[in-house]
């Protein structure tokens, strides 16, 4: 009888022993902190990919058919305006405004004769008109030999960048061929595409996005240090992507930035009454973000959610979730579908007010 007494007594305290921890265990496991998406007035900064284009950028073409007989620049080189670039061989163009000018001293003899004859009522006035209309045709050819032999000649109209030269000495190229580009990169444009929403959000609220300040990434994922401003906003959203092309310009003082480049435009969006979230009450499954929403039987249910934009540690929710509801904070990668939890909640404030980047 006694045996049996004691091995009752030791199966109690094996019995306390072991249970009581397990209860604890499952206490700390099951407990998760809980809070809510909040709306606060705030902005975010967007990338966009954009195209850098020089402010002037122009195909230098032949204007007549020739042979490329001289080439004063190198490419890559900057030239001022109106610097000699290329010279086309100008022996018949020469050859061409020798002989109207010529014609045109005959003309000039011929006329000053007529009025001689016309003083001495010899010739009638309408022989006089004739040799002027003569002279003024000279003339008019001498000014059209002027013009193609200046064609020989090739020169910057403005200053800028040679591009690639394509010919060499002695080529025979045909009227319009192309003899290089020239850019003018003292300043760029950076075109690049919004969405019909973020248009509105930024056109409706200038006096809450306070500029039209952007920044640009450029490919190496460094920063241009200078700043760009929004100019101008084109006139029709396209059908296909429902986007409208915003165009801004940026200072290139150091003559980085070239035409044809790519980068991406950093530009901030005002947002009023912005639904937003913690990052990390967040997890990914195939790119689409999710959230465990906990029902009023402590329940966790998964939630897909359409994400508007982001900023350090916060998601701007557009669609999936509500302020009312509870949302799991931490634990998100420890929970599943329909567990049941123990929770508690912590203000939405409090949680942004020391954020942490990583669910845990």
């Amino acid at each position: 009888m006694n045996k049996i007494v004691m091995f009752a007594g030791i199966f109690g305290l094996l019995y306390q022993t072991s249970c009581q921890p397990k209860k604890e265990v499952s206490e700390e496991t099951g407990k998760y902190t809980v809070t809510s998406p909040v709306k606060i007035d705030t902005s975010f900064t967007n990338e966009y990919v954009s195209q850098i284009r020089s402010v002037r950028n122009i195909e230098i073409r032949i204007q007549e058919r020739g042979y490329l007989q001289n080439i004063y620049v190198d490419e890559g080189q900057f030239v001022k305006a109106g610097q000699l670039l290329f010279r086309i061989m100008p022996k018949i163009y020469e050859a061409e405004l020798q002989k109207a000018e010529a014609e045109t001293r005959v003309a000039e003899i011929e006329l000053q004769n007529t009025k001689t004859l016309v003083d001495k009522n010899i010739v009638s006035k309408n022989e006089q008109a004739m040799a002027q209309a003569k002279l003024d045709q000279a003339k008019a050819e001498m000014a059209l030999a002027k013009l193609h032999l200046s064609f020989t000649e090739i020169r910057a109209p403005f200053d800028g960048t040679i591009d690639r030269i394509p010919f060499k000495l002695g080529s025979v190229i045909d009227e319009g061929g192309l003899l290089t580009s020239l850019s003018d990169n003292s300043q760029v444009f950076a075109y690049y595409n919004v969405s019909e929403q973020e248009y509105l959000d930024y056109a409706t609220n200038a006096k809450g996005r306070g500029s039209s300040k952007v920044s640009l990434l450029l490919a190496n994922h460094q920063p241009l240090p200078y700043k760009g401003d929004v100019e101008t906003i084109e006139s029709e959203f396209n059908n296909e992507t429902g986007s409208i092309a915003f165009r801004a310009k940026f200072p290139n003082p150091d003559k980085l930035l070239k035409h044809g480049e790519t980068g991406k435009v950093l530009m901030t969006i005002p947002l009023k009454n912005a639904l937003v979230i913690p990052q990390k009450a967040t997890y990914e499954i195939q790119d689409k973000v999710y959230v465990f929403v906990v029902d009023n039987k402590n329940i966790v249910r998964s939630r897909q959610l359409a994400i508007r934009g982001q900023m350090p540690d916060l998601y701007v929710v557009e669609s999936g979730i509500s302020e009312t509801d509870k949302i799991l904070l931490d634990g998100v990668q420890k929970v599943k579908e329909n567990d049941k939890i123990a929770y508690e909640y912590e203000q939405p404030g409090a949680v942004i007010s020391h954020l942490r980047l990583k669910a845990e």
